[in-house]
């Protein structure tokens, strides 16, 4: 007997019991960014792997080990994409959609080749959101605000916002001089990543997980220490909004993002309720990333939400997966299991919204009413030899002790319609 195949480790089948919760996240998404104006733009799955060694820094982990790259028939170096910010700017250059302001959104899986665990995958799915030509701080407050907004109606009220600012190039410059410096002098208390990026990629080390690194990190100067007043009045005025939206926060100086190309404010919503994988949504500002992507200078804004996070948080919190089927049509005898699907088109024509779920294999009337209690439907609805000679079908509740009853076709159509309304 041949060995079955499974799922590659770290990348998981989404199952049916599971999308309703996918579905509840992703229209919810898509309903608060459609109100503030967001189009939805799809990008390959696959890109040169130039583009994310460009945008993402080549001495980061993403490229240094995390990339799924491969040599494609021709000898180009291609690569699945890890995150959905460098492809975006590409689309946007290579079509031309930056001569004016474009706010951009897109949802779709990415792939790292890191370690499973509770949270992280190999091949996991985010919804990611993009703002262009707009350099001011008022559309890094509107994001913010936004995804407060998100937060609210899928009833998340235990996420933590912390911020920080990393200043334009220049103030980071004179401030990376001064880290390198304060690292230095304490090299061989580092750990072995670390000493690898101090002189590559020293704000890195800020973010470090080791416990004796973070000791050293604790009293390294601080990026404020070296910002400019128009850095300090961006970061105030975002500060000054979320106040008065009455949007808590926390500004944690240490917060520098895993990828070279943020600039200025950067920031993370955090949930205690996943263990070590805590963040579930994450960005800032990268005002030089098309330009270094070959377009002309754009300010930028954008973040992307981790989708398995968030729906492991909806089903921690007890969010209901709804019914598959509002309605299983049951058929017993030759002529009503021929009349069947007919009735069932005409159905489905005068109730566009009903999820109506036909028995097909023939069967008992006892055996297709347990697949219609199986299915999740509300109602079960009957047809036999003698609804089909007075023109009716039998309507039986399924999840409450409600009478049974029979209905005409205006009748049943105008029931369905009225119960589907209350389901939405």
């Amino acid at each position: 007997m041949s060995k079955n195949i499974q799922a590659i480790r770290g990348m998981h089948d989404i199952l049916p019991e599971r999308i309703a919760l996918w579905h509840r996240l992703e229209d919810t998404a898509r309903q608060v960014l459609s109100a503030y104006g967001y189009a939805e733009i799809r990008t390959p799955l696959v890109e040169v792997t130039d583009l994310f060694k460009r945008s993402i820094g080549e001495v980061t982990d993403i490229v240094e080990k995390e990339m799924y790259s491969f040599e494609d028939r021709n000898g180009d170096s291609l690569s699945l994409r890890p995150e959905g910010t460098a492809s975006c700017v590409r689309a946007a250059i290579e079509h031309g959609l930056l001569v004016q302001p474009q706010r951009l959104w897109y949802r779709g899986p990415m792939f790292r080749y890191e370690r499973p665990q509770r949270g992280r995958y190999r091949q996991f799915h985010q919804i990611g959101v993009e703002a262009f030509g707009l350099a001011g701080p008022d559309i890094d407050l509107e994001l913010l605000l936004l995804t407060a907004r998100l937060w609210r109606l899928l009833g998340f009220d235990s996420f933590r916002l912390e911020i920080n600012t990393l200043g334009d190039n220049a103030e980071r410059l004179v401030y990376r001089e001064q880290l390198i410096a304060y690292l230095s002098a304490h090299a061989d208390q580092l750990d072995a990543d670390s000493l690898k990026r101090l002189h590559t990629n020293p704000l890195r080390v800020l973010d470090s997980k080791n416990p004796q690194t973070q000791q050293i990190v604790a009293d390294a100067p601080t990026l404020m220490e070296y910002l400019g007043e128009e850095t300090r009045s961006h970061f105030e005025h975002i500060r000054q909004g979320l106040d008065e939206a009455d949007v808590a926060y926390r500004v944690n100086p240490r917060l520098v993002r895993g990828l070279d190309y943020y600039n200025r404010t950067v920031f993370e919503w955090i949930t205690e309720d996943l263990g070590a994988q805590g963040t579930v949504c994450a960005g800032g500002r990268y005002d030089g990333l098309v330009e270094q992507l070959g377009g002309r200078p754009t300010p930028a804004f954008g973040f992307a939400m981790g989708v398995e996070r968030l729906v492991e948080l909806m089903s921690l919190a007890g969010h209901s997966t709804e019914a598959s089927v509002d309605a299983y049509l049951v058929a017993v005898g030759d002529a009503a299991q021929s009349a069947a699907p007919l009735l069932a088109e005409r159905l489905r024509d005068a109730v566009p919204q009903l999820r109506l779920l036909t028995h097909c294999g023939g069967g008992s009337f006892k055996s297709q009413f347990k697949k219609a209690d199986k299915s999740g439907a509300r109602f079960a609805l009957v047809l036999g030899e003698d609804e089909l000679a007075r023109n009716t079908l039998g309507v039986k509740p399924l999840r409450d002790d409600s009478e049974q009853c029979e209905l005409g076709f205006e009748a049943l159509a105008a029931f369905l319609s009225e119960q589907l309304t209350q389901r939405d």
